[in-house]
Order: structure tokens, then sequence, then C-alpha cells
């Protein structure tokens, strides 16, 4: 019969081997975690990627056939990217101001589904039957499910477009997926926006397949040339400066600013940057009033506006003196004046300055 003291030397001996084999386990996983890192890294690398992408390590461990998409870092910093983004930022808080929610975020706010309910709940004038907060990742997806089927029914896309965001990618804080969204969301709707048109965004593509991780970059159009909510714009002379004129563009700022300054002069104000002081339309109406030579009584604009609607009546207001003065109805829609698309402001103060450059 075996001692007491020989069973103990026995059961230490067998806790050290477990001991030994949970730390071959762990050591094992995480050279796997390692090679699966390393072999992302250089997946990516073979995408022709100039940055490698900042993704943790848990971005690399897919499942066999699984697919994640990764926007190169040198995207993000696109300035028709960064436009875009902040439109539809400014667009969805002015939406949702009543709620007093304020999305920063277009990835990390709208992932779970709850502002984007609220979001679609007030665009669509419905109700959504959906928790009003969901803490687990279970709850979230089902919400963002509800919200996601709630939306592909109201926009009647083909299923080829609704294909261009899922539970999953939107929940996974995917940008183009939830920009692919938002930008859907606003052509429906006719957001009083004006979208930056032509963004594309370069997207790292990698998929497991036979324990390989493959990769592919793909070109993803967010926007094209034509997309606008309002309505459809033709092409003029302000596109071309735009797109392939920068120099010439400025001397036309230059020339605008010269033209307006040499009227609000008149009555002490001074115009230095086209696109932000004419937003609220009040310097519009104030200029058409010292181009036609009347005074424009103050109950019929707001002179301090406070709100969107304000500006968006101001600009209005401006715009129905321009055609009574005889001028074509402009092209820009009031909102693209107050949401400050320069593009827009530019072509209503070119069509002030063709008629009005001999007024003195």
């Amino acid at each position: 019969m075996a001692s007491p003291q020989t069973n103990l030397k026995k059961d230490k001996k067998d806790e050290g081997f477990l001991e030994k084999l949970g730390t071959l386990a762990r050591k094992k996983k995480i050279k796997e975690v390692s090679e699966l890192t390393e072999e992302g890294s250089k997946a990516i690398d073979a995408g022709a990627s100039p940055t490698k992408p900042d993704v943790s390590p848990e971005d690399y461990i897919l499942e066999e056939n699984e697919e994640r998409s990764l926007v190169q870092p040198i995207c993000r910093e696109d300035p028709r990217l960064k436009q875009l983004i902040q439109v539809l930022l400014d667009w969805v808080n002015d939406e949702l101001a009543a709620f007093r929610i304020i999305v920063q975020d277009i990835e990390g706010d709208l992932y779970d589904g709850q502002i984007l309910g609220k979001l679609l709940e007030k665009l669509a004038d419905i109700r959504l039957p959906v928790a009003e907060v969901t803490q687990s990742e279970k709850g979230q997806k089902a919400k963002l499910r509800t919200v996601l089927e709630a939306a592909n029914e109201i926009l009647n896309l083909p299923r080829w477009n609704q294909q261009k965001w899922s539970v999953e990618s939107i929940h996974q804080k995917n940008l183009v997926s939830i920009l692919h969204l938002l930008v859907a969301l606003a052509l429906h709707f006719k957001a009083p926006i004006r979208l930056v048109e032509n963004v594309v965004i370069q997207v790292v593509v990698v998929q497991k397949r036979d324990g390989i991780l493959h990769t592919r970059t793909v070109a993803e159009e967010i926007t094209g040339s034509d997309e606008q909510p309002g309505a459809k714009f033709e092409r003029d002379a302000f596109d071309t400066l735009f797109d392939h004129a920068p120099d010439k563009l400025n001397v036309v700022k230059k020339s605008l600013v010269t033209f307006v300054n040499k009227h609000l002069n008149r009555i002490n104000l001074e115009v230095n940057d086209l696109e932000t002081q004419f937003h609220d339309g009040v310097y519009l109406v104030l200029l058409m009033g010292l181009l036609e030579g009347y005074f424009v009584p103050l109950h019929s604009y707001h002179l301090t506006p406070e709100s969107f609607d304000h500006k968006v009546h101001n600009v209005s207001f401006a715009f129905e003196l321009m055609m009574d003065s005889g001028l074509p109805k402009p092209k820009a829609r009031p909102e693209d004046i107050v949401n400050r698309d320069l593009k827009s402001t530019l072509r209503v103060l070119y069509n002030l300055f063709t008629k009005y450059k001999q007024v003195t």
C-alpha cells in the first residue's frame, strides 16, 4: 500500500503535468494569433496599400470563407470624404434635434441601431417595434435587424443595392456600409442637403480561403456625379472650375468678394468668406435691397436667424427678390446655401454680378 507521502508526490507530479499542458495550449493559441496577424499584415501589404491599416489582431481572425473590408487609412484623409461625412452628420443632427441627440462619430454612434432607429422613425413618420435601450450585443443586433428591414422596405431598392449594408457590417462599424445607408436615406427622403459628388473610397477586402488570407483592393463609389436629394443638376462652368482650374476659381472668388463689398460697405458690412457669410441669407437679402435701391422691411426676414428653418426662409426670400428683379430662378436650392455649399453660393452671386456689375 502506497504511503500518503507517495500519493502526494504523485498528485503534485500530475498537477505539474496538467499545468504544462495548459501552458502549451496557451502558447499554441498565442502563436496562431501571431501567425494570423503576420499573415494578415502581409495580405494587406500585398494589396498595394501605401499605409498599413490600423487594425487589431482580432480583425485578422476570420472563419473559413468569411470576408471583411478595411478602409485604407490614407482614404480617411480625403477632403471630399471628410466633407461628405460632415454634411451627413449635420443633416442627421438637424433631424434629431428635437430628441436632443447629437451624433459626433458616424461609425461609433450609429452601429447599435439606437440612433438609426430614431432617424428612420423621424424621416418616415413611423414607430418601430424595438426596445428603447439595449445593452447586449444580441439585443443591439436584433434592434438593428428590425431597423434595416424597415429601411429596406421603405427604400424599395434592388436586392443588389441592399447588399451594400447588413446587420453585421453596420454593427462592426463599417464606414462604407454606414455611408451607403445614410446616402440612400438622404436621397429617398429628399434631404435638404447637397451631397459631395464623386466620393470614392479605396477598400481592402480580406477573405479567408483554405486557411489562407487573400486580399483585393476595391474602389467603392459612395456618391456619383448626379446624385442629389432634391434634383438633378446639369454641369456648368463652376463644375469645371472646381474640378480642373482651382487657380481660376480663386480669381472668380476674389472678383465676387470685391463686387459684394462694393455694395455692402455702404452699410458698413464686409465679406471675407463667401462660403460662410452668406449661408444664413441675411447678407443676400441686404445685398438685393442695395442693388435694387430699396429698403427691405425687417419683418420680412430674420435679421438674427436662430434655426435652420430661419436661414432657409431668409435665402428663399432673397431668391424671391431676385426673381422679382427679373433674374431667373436660381439653380441652387435655399438648403444648399444654408448648408454652405460653396459652388451653389458662387452660382447665385455670379448671377448677381452679371446683372449688376455696372451698378455703382
